[in-house]
């Protein structure tokens, strides 16, 4: 598939869409009665979403406010993921592999704030 956007050139970006790819056999496994389904649905959709979105913005902070819901979306993956294990509808060996790829998708992401704020470091500050 070739990238049309820039969005879909950005590793994170890649590594989202790799995420809801991933969980949607495990939705598909889950009861629709309990809300965690749905919540784990609309939070893996969100951190593409947001990423995208946010990566077409002009102004720095407007892309950083975007990247930051991406990142608590991804935030917020986790821990559904921890809620469906403790509601014991799934192995704590079937979501590690969930919660690895959002701890990556998590670290580009603050990477990606920082890149974009003013508050970050630069060389010979």
């Amino acid at each position: 598939m070739s990238c049309l956007f820039d969005h879909e050139k950005l590793e994170v970006y890649q590594a989202s869409l790799a995420f809801v790819a991933w969980l949607e056999p495990i939705l598909q496994k889950l009861p629709k009665t309990i809300s965690v389904s749905d919540q784990l649905d609309r939070a893996s959709t969100s951190i593409v979403l947001n990423l995208a979105e946010g990566n077409g913005k002009f102004t720095a902070p407007d892309r950083c406010r975007f990247f930051d819901i991406s990142r608590g979306s991804a935030l917020e993956c986790a821990a559904a993921l921890d809620v469906v294990v403790a509601k014991g509808r799934c192995e704590v060996s079937v979501v590690a592999p969930g919660k690895q790829r959002l701890h990556g998708i998590v670290s580009m992401l603050v990477g990606l704030i920082k890149a974009n704020s003013d508050y970050r470091l630069h060389e010979g500050d």
